[in-house]
C-alpha cells in the first residue's frame, strides 16, 4: 500500500484521479487546496494492480498439471528444500534452483489448499517466492508471478 500526493492545477484534478486509478487500485482522492490556494494537492490511497493473469490457452503458460508433471512428491521436496535451506554456501540467497523449487514447492501447497477451499497463507507465501524468482531472474512483471514459476519449472524440469 502507498500514499500518493500529487499537486496540480484544479482543473486537472479529476484527470490525475482518473489516471491514478487506471494506473493503481486506489481509494477515493482526498483534495485539499495548496497554502497559497491557486492548486489543489490530491491524496490518494493505492495499491499495485494485480497482474494479469494469462489465457490458460496460451502454449507458453502451461497448467498446473503440466508444469508438475516431472516433479517430485511435495513431500520429497519440502526436504529438498529444508536441506538446501540449512546448507549455507547453497543457500546464498541467490541461488536460483534453490528459488525455483521452492516457488514451486509454494505454487503446490498453494494449489492444493485452493482446491480444498482451505485459507490460508499458502497463496501470499507462493506469491512472494515467485516474485523473488522473478527479481532473481531479472523479468519484468509482465504475468501473474505464479505463472511465470509453472512455465520456468516446467522448462527446468525438462532438462533435469
Amino acid at each position: 500500500m502507498i500514499e500518493i500526493r500529487v499537486i496540480c492545477d484544479p482543473a486537472d484534478t479529476d484527470r490525475v484521479s482518473h489516471a491514478l486509478a487506471a494506473a493503481f487500485d486506489t481509494g477515493p482522492a482526498r483534495q485539499y487546496p495548496t497554502r497559497d490556494g491557486k492548486r489543489t494537492q490530491l491524496y490518494v490511497t493505492a495499491d499495485h494492480r494485480p497482474a494479469p493473469e494469462p489465457s490458460f490457452a496460451a502454449s507458453h503458460w502451461p497448467v498446473p498439471d503440466e508444469a508438475y508433471a516431472l516433479a517430485p512428491s511435495i513431500i520429497s521436496e519440502i526436504g529438498w528444500t529444508a536441506r538446501a535451506a540449512a546448507n549455507r554456501p547453497f543457500y546464498d540467497g541467490l541461488n536460483r534452483e534453490f528459488w525455483l523449487r521452492k516457488a514451486a514447492l509454494l505454487d503446490r501447497i498453494a494449489l492444493s489448499d485452493e482446491a480444498d477451499s482451505a485459507t490460508g497463507d499458502a497463496a501470499d507465501l507462493a506469491t512472494r517466492a515467485a516474485q523473488r524468482l522473478m527479481e532473481l531472474d531479472g523479468t519484468a512483471v509482465i504475468c501473474a508471478p505464479r505463472y511465470y514459476v509453472r512455465q520456468q519449472y516446467a522448462a527446468w524440469a525438462k532438462d533435469q
